[in-house]
């Protein structure tokens, strides 16, 4: 298939993605399964690595990731109302 591109400079390889995702060690594959922010497999595969020389368990590393997952998640300005605002607060319109 050729592209809509007049250029003599050579394409750069990007890696893929699903390939990245399958050579993850298992329990980092499950997490990023269940894992609320869309993580891309070369982030989750750097804090594995640096985690691991480290010496760093399987179990503290998902930690640290779940960790890091709340922290940004906490950061989002509509989570942060969704979470200091009672259930209670609402009005009922029906008096």
């Amino acid at each position: 298939m050729s592209r809509n591109v007049s250029t003599t400079l050579r394409r750069r390889r990007r890696p893929d993605p699903m390939q990245a995702y399958d050579a993850l060690p298992r329990p980092l594959r499950a997490w990023m399964a269940q894992a609320a922010l869309p993580w891309s497999p070369a982030s989750c595969r750097r804090i594995w690595v640096k985690a691991r020389a480290e010496g760093a368990s399987q179990d503290d590393i998902l930690d640290r990731l779940a960790r890091a997952e709340r922290m940004t998640l906490s950061r989002d300005r509509f989570s942060l109302h969704a979470r200091r605002a009672p259930i209670h607060d609402q009005q009922d319109y029906n008096t």
